[in-house]
């Protein structure tokens, strides 16, 4: 009798040689379709089936059924989807693909589903025993087994690893449990290839070569993969990835790729594929070089603008504006942010004036004005405007030895600006990438900048700002300690008698803080709130101009107090527990019924060998686009009918420096992670030296809510979801990672050379980097180190939703608002010696690009906020800590729900 792969729904599918290729059904997965998660989440079932339903009738031979949500019960969902599956025949009569990360999801699927169905999948990711365990369970239940090329080490991504895992993983199939071969299915791993990394040009060729080595080496097994990965790096163009999987799927099949995943109503036909895109999808397919020179990647994205959406024009570089006028020429290169002609233009430009100024203040300054213009009426987003202040840079770096030469011979003064503005991150912060950009917006409208970076003391600022006659003061800070440090400064201009306008941002700013905090600390002048760099120019101009200066500051005083009213009536409208009678609301966990893992080892651990590449599959992207005050969700901000075009060319211009980071190595990632034997001490945790739980190493503090709660919601603190004493040997993990120091040369480097666009965009990139690596380093911590989730499996992509067990919190962020924490965590590491992070007095980290926190397990842990807490709780906090209330005071300052008395009054009152 032959071998052949046998399924069953209420049909029998039986995969014969004269079936190339079965189309398995991608739409019912909520990781894979937002529509289908939607519904699920929602609990429309009803709509979710015709999903089911339109995939049978589009082709589909299996459908893929995947509950892996966080915010569902992934088996009962299962479950209730896979028997109302069952009572619909035209839906119900193709088998069934089982698909889930959680063994415990794919075993109620196989419980409830009829007919012979496919597990997708298991592997040999938590070793042989685990992977003997489960293919022997599907054994038992009848079903084939999808076997991913994963192994202990992980994901196989070259054709070496994904042959030698699946040889493997066959052999212990077929030899040691007698499973048939035919019901063995490999899923050799399909990457995303045109990423912009090298690393990744190969990933087609190595898929594809792996599946003629299957055919060929291990008999009667099968191949499949999800073919949507592969054009990724393509999302929202739907006639290249369409073109790209038709390309993949017409080589993989040729060698023996019988399965895959696939939208089977989303197929081009490879021979009615537009020609050229073909020859340029197979040149990325297959990682050949173009006949039109350059990459194969760059090659196919300047093709895929012809493809988007129903356009199908070529857009070919025009060029016709070099025949403009050169002030035209100008205009054009600023506004569309062209440096490649700049230099030219500006000597063609100084030639033909009578000065060079008159080139600033003639063509430069009117194209900045266009600029303005249409950034100010949304026209223009702000990494097109930082791409426009390079090429005015670039201008005036061409211009000025020719006026310093001017200036020399007749005494003259440099040009007038519309007025001149000090920037500066305060004493203690070390982040400037939103100063930075707000200075870049300013100077493209002709005010000049004196920017006095980051870590800058009040009296440097007072000192500048006396010396440099600005008119206004701009500050900076990111952190909440920054908030104090604002109040201080505004409080010391108020003595020094100034009255320049004060502006206030960053991320822990607001305007409540600053109408309550700030401005009433400043009466002389005024502290205005600017929530960001495209309302800078409207607040600065307002503030400098004679005719509208009196109304603006009266009405921004008016608004202000408003706000202060509004806030002091929401507080005091707001219920708070004594915190005794919040601890008796704390969390109720079940310790009884949860059985903690001890991580692998204890004490810290220095980690040196990070691959810069494998940390970019980590980057979360969204945060990137709102460093650039680009509002939206990343990948939907590349197809945003307003921002797309801008969001699209932002990323290119990320992706491509991200490659040359990972190339040149730029940047030295270091981290260091540790574990520490711990229990709860009512809202304190205990660490201990050993496991015998003799010596106490550290103690962590705590904060509780204590804002009233409706009924059954607790009042939260951090020490919750750690084993009390004498409930279980719990323990607490805390890390340390950086991107590394480079980030702040280079960008000096960028400056340097004028170009504020990559000054910023490396800066911006550092910061994912570290962010990467935090989420990457959990993911290790979770399945390695700590190994309470060794069987895990999300993607990069899906851990960006947090679906996973346990949490790290940071000191200085909302469940834990207390930035003195981070001393007890660097000690515990010995942070500074093993990774060059230090703390500032503030106690930021530099270089800014780090990130820090603990490490909780249980998997009732979640993040919250403290909010504001009361005297009686700060007092018990202080005397935990064993500081003064002053000093704690000082730290809490942003939660405090209470005006704390005047420095010194504690003293005097004992």
């Amino acid at each position: 009798m032959s071998r052949y792969l046998r399924l069953s729904g209420l049909e029998p599918f039986t995969l014969t040689p004269d079936i190339p290729f079965v189309n398995i059904g991608e739409r019912t997965n909520v990781t894979g379709s937002a529509k289908f998660k939607k519904l699920i989440v929602n609990r429309d079932y009803a709509t979710a089936l015709d999903v089911a339903r339109d995939q049978v009738e589009n082709g589909a031979q299996v459908i893929d059924v995947n509950m892996d949500e966080g915010l569902i019960d992934s088996a009962q969902a299962m479950v209730e989807f896979l028997n109302l599956v069952a009572s619909e025949p035209d839906i119900a009569r193709v088998p069934i693909m089982i698909d889930s990360s959680k063994w415990e999801v794919i075993e109620a699927g196989l419980q409830c589903v009829q007919g012979k169905s496919v597990v997708n999948s298991i592997s040999l990711k938590e070793g042989e025993d685990a992977f003997r365990h489960h293919a022997e369970l599907c054994l038992a239940y009848g079903a084939a087994v999808v076997v991913m090329a994963f192994d202990e080490q992980g994901q196989a991504d070259t054709y070496e690893r994904k042959t030698e895992i699946c040889a493997r993983a066959y052999k212990i199939l077929v030899e040691e449990i007698g499973f048939p071969p035919e019901d063995i299915i490999f899923d050799p791993n399909v990457f995303a290839v045109a990423t912009g990394i090298e690393e990744h040009d190969n990933y087609g060729v190595d898929f594809i070569e792996a599946t003629r080595w299957i055919r060929q080496n291990l008999p009667h097994a099968h191949v499949s993969g999800g073919v949507s990965n592969l054009s990724f790096s393509f999302r929202g163009n739907d006639t290249v990835r369409e073109a790209m999987h038709a390309v993949f799927l017409y080589h993989a099949i040729a060698v023996g790729m019988d399965m895959g995943i696939v939208n089977a109503g989303q197929l081009a036909v490879y021979d009615q594929i537009d020609p050229e895109l073909r020859e340029a999808c197979e040149d990325v397919v297959l990682n050949r070089t173009p006949k039109a020179g350059g990459t194969a990647t760059e090659n196919l994205l300047d093709l895929a603008e012809r493809f988007k959406g129903d356009k199908r024009e070529e857009k070919v570089r025009d060029l016709a504006w070099r025949e403009w006028p050169v002030e035209k020429r100008l205009e054009h290169a600023l506004v569309n942010g062209i440096t490649e002609f700049i230099e030219e233009d500006t000597e063609s430009a100084r030639v033909a004036a009578d000065k060079p100024l008159e080139v600033i203040e003639g063509p430069l300054m009117a194209g900045m004005n266009v600029v303005g213009d249409l950034f100010g009426a949304g026209k223009m987003f702000l990494p097109q405007v930082v791409k426009s202040a390079r090429v005015m840079k670039q201008a005036v770096a061409v211009l000025l030895p020719y006026m310093e030469e001017e200036k020399r011979k007749s005494g003259a003064t440099g040009r007038s600006s519309a007025g001149k503005v000090l920037m500066a991150t305060v004493k203690g912060d070390v982040h400037d990438i939103g100063k930075n950009i707000v200075g870049v917006v300013l100077a493209c409208n002709n005010y000049e900048i004196v920017d006095l970076g980051v870590m800058v003391p009040p009296q440097k600022i007072l000192e500048v700002a006396k010396e440099e006659d600005v008119d206004i003061i701009g500050l900076s800070g990111l952190i909440t300690p920054s908030l104090d440090e604002m109040v201080h400064l505004a409080t010391e201009l108020e003595q020094e008698g100034y009255d320049i306008p004060l502006l206030i941002g960053g991320a822990t700013t607001s305007k409540v803080h600053t109408a309550v905090k700030i401005s009433p600390r400043y009466t002389k002048g005024q502290a205005i709130y600017v929530t960001d760099a495209s309302r800078a120019v409207g607040v600065v101009g307002a503030l400098l101009s004679p005719t509208q200066k009196a109304g603006y500051v009266d009405g921004i005083r008016t608004e202000y107090a408003e706000v202060a009213e509004r806030h002091e009536r929401s507080e005091r409208a707001k219920q708070r527990l004594p915190l005794a009678a919040a601890r008796s609301n704390a969390a109720k966990v079940d310790w009884q019924a949860w059985e903690p893992t001890a991580p692998s080892f204890t004490g810290a651990k220095v980690l040196e060998d990070w691959d810069l590449a494998e940390i970019a599959r980590y980057i979360d992207w969204t945060p990137f686009f709102q460093t650039w005050e680009m509002k939206g969700v990343y990948p939907k901000i590349l197809e945003d009918e307003k921002q797309g075009e801008a969001a699209r060319s932002l990323f290119e211009d990320a992706k491509e420096m991200l490659q040359q980071i990972i190339a040149e190595r730029w940047f030295t990632p270091r981290a260091v992670v540790g574990f520490w034997p711990a229990n709860a001490s009512g809202d304190d945790i205990r660490l201990f030296t050993d496991e015998s739980r003799g010596d106490e190493l550290a103690t962590l503090h705590t904060l509780r809510q204590q804002h009233s709660k409706r009924a059954g919601r607790p009042n939260v603190a951090l020490a919750d979801f750690v084993a009390p004493e004498g409930q279980g040997a719990d323990h607490v993990g805390g890390f340390v990672v950086t991107a590394g120091p480079e980030e702040a040369t280079i960008a000096e480097k960028f400056d340097r050379a004028n170009d504020n666009y990559a000054a910023i965009m490396v800066k911006a990139l550092a910061d994912r980097i570290a962010e990467a690596m935090a989420e990457m380093l959990h993911e290790r911590v979770r399945k390695e180190y700590w190994g309470y989730a060794a069987d895990e499996s999300y993607t990069p992509e899906e851990l960006i939703r947090e679906p996973y067990n346990g949490i790290r919190p940071a000191p200085g962020y909302p469940a834990q608002p207390d930035h003195t924490e981070k001393v007890t965590l660097f000690e515990l590491l010995d942070a500074e010696a093993a990774t060059g992070v230090k703390l500032t007095e503030s106690m930021a980290m530099w270089p800014g690009s780090s990130v820090s926190g603990f490490y909780l397990s249980h998997p009732d842990a979640y993040y919250f906020g403290v909010a504001k807490v009361e005297r009686d709780q700060v007092e018990d906090y202080a005397r935990r800590k064993g500081m003064s209330v002053e000093e704690t005071e000082r730290w809490l300052a942003p939660i405090l729900n209470y005006v704390p008395a005047p420095p010194g009054a504690q003293k005097d009152a004992a």
